[in-house]
């Protein structure tokens, strides 16, 4: 039967995208960085603005480490792509179908995962502020409140780097410490690894970051003496392309193997799986190219029985948050994580910083992100005022 006389059905409004505005700032660390690849003093993070057609916005960034003496994206080149690609194919489309979006980038632009990140992040967080809840529950829920967290050891000098990690644990803010190292010959990075190790004890986890410095050779004998040594954990001992190199080396030791370089999205973690290349896979949202693929990687280890850990890219509170948030919804860390990246940077842009107290940080509470910025610390760091500020200095 058809009723004539039927109300016609509601239009509802769809919610689209109507600007996508980015901005780089350089914040200074509050000490040398030292990695095998560049000496980091100062941290350049893109952050992306999404401002949607119901009047809500979206906040999101994109950060690297070192330029591109790390991989293959600069702050600069980030800006960029986003500006000139991604913002350009994604105003007017709905702001709910953050999945769409996600498809359509990768369509616009191959590589790029952290300009993609930085949108994609914005995406979420507009998301979940419109429905009024996390992003850690669009995705699943999260099942923790609180992670364990490291802290990089990265002076280079021993005593220095002794006497950080045990303020650090008389605070009560860290107790894993991972040191960089891979600049010296092995012997040299062992010793040093060795004296702090010695010195902390069994207060401390004491885990290594390579960052690719390593040859075959080099590596099995660094692994055998971190083993020895008291060391639980080598971070992409070697170049991230040599998977067998890697599977060697996870079969030969007892002490665990990451993988980090390895790993830029799902294809990668498949591979590093199938050759059982590691031990653990270090997960970075902006490596993995996005909140979604990251979690995609993290699926992937949890199948193969691999260990977790929350990887970090130096991140500002912004970007930490969006990783706390989608690592609150992973059931195992077993390898905790290392989101300290607005610990190491002279200034917190964030309206109420993130949480870190006995040896935990703390997953933001509220929705999207959970994180709003401070403007003033916003303008004061962003790279166009620093510029302007530079060239009247230099007249």
């Amino acid at each position: 039967m058809v009723r004539l006389n039927a109300e016609p059905s509601t239009v509802t409004q769809v919610t689209t995208i109507d600007r996508i505005d980015t901005r780089i700032l350089d914040i200074p660390t509050i000490r040398g960085h030292v990695l095998s690849m560049a000496t980091m003093r100062t941290q350049t993070a893109v952050l992306v603005r999404i401002r949607f057609s119901d009047g809500s916005e979206g906040l999101g960034e994109g950060t690297t480490i070192g330029g591109l003496s790390y991989g293959p994206e600069s702050p600069e080149s980030i800006r960029s792509a986003i500006d000139t690609y991604l913002a350009p194919a994604l105003v007017g489309r709905s702001a709910d179908d953050v999945n769409g979006a996600i498809q359509l980038m990768d369509r616009v632009a191959r590589g790029n995962r952290i300009a993609k990140t930085a949108v994609e992040i914005a995406l979420w967080d507009g998301l979940g502020k419109r429905l009024g809840v996390s992003v850690a529950q669009l995705f699943g829920g999260a099942v923790h409140a609180r992670l364990p967290v490291a802290w990089t050891l990265a002076s280079g000098n021993s005593e220095t780097d002794i006497a950080e990690a045990e303020e650090m644990i008389a605070t009560g803010r860290h107790r894993i410490f991972k040191l960089k190292i891979g600049k010296r010959a092995v012997a040299e990075d062992v010793a040093h690894v060795a004296r702090i190790k010695a010195a902390l004890g069994d207060a401390a986890s004491i885990r290594v970051d390579v960052n690719q410095s390593w040859s075959l050779a080099e590596a099995r004998r660094g692994l055998a003496a971190l083993q020895d040594a008291g060391c639980e954990l080598v971070e992409q001992p070697v170049a991230a392309r040599s998977l067998a190199a890697m599977a060697e080396l996870t079969r030969g030791h007892a002490i665990a193997v990451m993988a980090d370089e390895a790993l830029n999205g799902p294809e990668d973690a498949l591979a590093v799986a199938g050759k059982a290349a590691a031990d653990v896979f270090a997960v970075k949202i902006a490596q993995s190219g996005g909140l979604k693929r990251a979690a995609e990687v993290v699926a992937i280890g949890q199948a193969a029985g691999l260990g977790l850990y929350g990887g970090t890219m130096l991140e500002t509170g912004l970007s930490t948050a969006a990783a706390l948030q989608l690592f609150a919804t992973v059931e195992r860390l077993d390898w905790g994580t290392e989101l300290f990246g607005p610990l190491l940077l002279t200034a917190d842009i964030l309206a109420e910083p993130i949480t870190y107290r006995d040896f935990h940080v703390e997953v933001p509470r509220g929705p999207g992100l959970g994180a709003a910025l401070d403007p003033d610390k916003i303008d004061f760091y962003r790279r166009d005022r620093a510029r302007s500020v530079t060239a009247v200095a230099g007249e």
